[in-house]
């Protein structure tokens, strides 16, 4: 098979690939953190510890969260997590809380649960929301992270790198 035909077929199979939403929170805090990753955590709105921010999983956030790995941890949000994200965390300029009737009257959608569920099929974006917050500020998770630490990934036991699915348990311990 020759280059060309293989980088065609790579493209083909990422395009099959179905789009999804990817939570991700910052485990570690900025000591001893180097410059381009301190960068790149600011462009995914990453700030502090215990932020949690969510995107897609296009390939250029793909390559960013491979460089701050790390510093983070990552999976695939459900729609429930999402919602329950939204409606305890979310919150508008002024630090106010974003409710049901501001949805209402601000966006096509009639209810949080609505607009959740449209947002996890990508039929709608948070910056659909006027005046929202890109970041969700989470408390620490409630008996810890795992064993291990926030210095360990998690294939050992530790709080790092891709959980999949599990990163819905330990949102529902941060919310």
């Amino acid at each position: 098979m020759t280059k060309a035909k293989k980088t065609e077929k790579k493209a083909k199979e990422k395009k099959a690939e179905a789009k999804k939403r990817i939570a991700v929170v910052r485990v570690r805090g900025k000591a001893k953190v180097r410059g381009n990753i301190e960068e790149t955590m600011k462009l995914l709105n990453l700030t502090r510890v215990n932020h949690c921010t969510v995107i897609d999983n296009r390939e250029q956030y793909m390559g960013m969260i491979k460089k701050v790995n790390n510093h983070v941890t990552w999976g695939e949000i459900n729609d429930g997590v999402m919602e329950k994200l939204l409606s305890k965390r979310g919150r508008l300029q002024g630090n106010e809380k974003i409710t049901d009737d501001y949805v209402k009257k601000n966006t096509e959608s009639k209810s949080l649960k609505e607009f959740s569920n449209r947002f996890m099929k990508f039929e709608s974006e948070l910056k659909d929301i006027p005046k929202l917050k890109p970041i969700f500020r989470l408390k620490p998770p409630s008996k810890g992270y795992e064993r291990k630490g926030i210095k360990k990934p998690v294939s050992v036991g530790g709080a790092l790198g891709y959980r999949g699915e599990k990163i819905n348990e330990l949102l529902e311990k941060m919310v």
